[in-house]
């Protein structure tokens, strides 16, 4: 089977350079947006914009106008072609419909064509990236690793005001025998990240919660500058690192937890939590005010910052390496059934650790308790819903 992955590299462009990747970020903001507006106010019965269509009249628009005939032209046609995948991603039910790219927010291309790409070690934790028009890119990698195949396309991205590389590789691989490993079942919470059914718990990151104080500091330093001032633009870049830090943070803590247990477990059975639907505000409307909203935005804040569908995406992909499977279970009446007898009960959950089974008298931990349940139910013919999130 084809295993594609990316790495991603930390880029060090010189000040030519980086006038160079702003130019292009700039030019593919520009022509996913201009395309973008075209679909929305031009379609017409009978009249259909494909990504074929729009590259024709690209070619056009880009000898008519130097700054986009100066930029190259594969990053551009790979701008339309991410607006016909969000497209088609909304028409399938996967996205929402597709919205403007704003500067700062998504300043990013991709070159396609591996012919003109490559990467080389020069140091112990040196090397560069060749890329078209703008020559070798010096990067620098505490632990160098080795390209995991053939060059397939490599992104290059700007997150507050650090550039980065992601370079995806492709490369054949037999199919992983099934695992043999024991299965488990994980509960995830925001007191206990992950309690899992054979009795291990996992401690939760809260790295959002730890940066709580430096970012409010940086948010409110922000809302007192003058909009389009330099310093505006120095105070967003200082928000952007106070949240990068900890997007970085938290994405290591879910690496090596989900390996850990990838490693350790051949079936890995989670429930289906609907992020989205559990982190909803509560504000209400002006017709119908919400209730303890403070609270309910204190909760939300929770459980954002655990990371639960990325925690399932790593576990999905790393399994699946490995030749193991994850499933994915209804959470409804987990936290209130015995594990011992079965019986579904509220009064049983009688405070958020402990579980005391009003029918049978089981005592357990909550969480381990619900964890059990949780395995229980990747067993079961009727219940599971099982999907791999590669």
């Amino acid at each position: 089977m084809i295993r594609r992955k990316a790495t991603l590299f930390r880029l060090y462009p010189t000040p030519d350079q980086v006038s160079q990747m702003t130019q292009i970020s700039g030019a593919c903001r520009f022509v996913y947006n201009l395309a973008l507006e075209q679909r929305r106010e031009w379609y017409r019965p009978g009249r259909r914009f494909t990504f074929a269509s729009q590259c024709r009249e690209l070619t056009q628009l880009r000898a008519e106008v130097d700054w986009l005939r100066a930029a190259p032209i594969h990053p551009l046609q790979q701008a339309l072609r991410d607006l016909e995948r969000a497209y088609r991603n909304w028409w399938a039910g996967h996205g929402r419909a597709p919205r403007p790219r704003k500067k700062g927010a998504a300043d990013s291309f991709r070159f396609p064509d591996p012919v003109s790409l490559k990467v080389e070690r020069t140091g112990q934790s040196s090397g560069r990236i060749k890329l078209p028009k703008l020559g070798w890119v010096k990067v620098r990698e505490r632990n160098w690793r080795t390209l995991p195949g053939s060059i397939c396309n490599i992104t290059i991205s700007r997150r507050a005001g650090q550039w980065f590389a992601a370079v995806q590789c492709e490369q054949d691989v037999a199919e992983p025998a099934p695992s043999a490993l024991p299965p488990v079942g994980i509960d995830m919470g925001i007191a206990v990240f992950a309690a899992l059914s054979d009795g291990g718990r996992i401690a939760p990151g809260n790295y959002g919660k730890k940066a709580l104080r430096a970012l409010r500091t940086a948010q409110r330093s922000l809302s007192r500058k003058r909009q389009g001032s330099s310093n505006r633009r120095k105070a967003v870049r200082r928000v952007a690192r106070v949240q990068q830090r900890v997007a970085t943070a938290r994405k290591d803590f879910l690496h090596k937890h989900s390996t850990a247990i990838a490693k350790s477990h051949g079936t890995v059975v989670v429930e289906a939590l609907s992020v989205r639907s559990m982190s909803a505000s509560a504000a209400g409307t002006s017709a119908a005010p919400g209730r303890n909203v403070r609270q309910k935005s204190g909760l939300n804040r929770a459980i954002l910052d655990q990371g639960w569908r990325t925690f399932r995406i790593m576990l999905g992909y790393k399994l699946a390496e490995r030749g193991g499977r994850l499933i994915e279970v209804p959470a409804a009446y987990t936290s209130q059934t015995c594990a011992a007898c079965g019986v579904i009960d509220v009064a049983s959950r009688r405070d958020q650790a402990y579980f005391v089974c009003a029918a049978c008298g089981h005592q357990a931990d909550a969480d381990a308790n619900a964890a059990i349940n949780i395995l229980r139910r990747g067993d079961s013919a009727l219940k599971p819903v099982e999907g791999h999130r590669i």
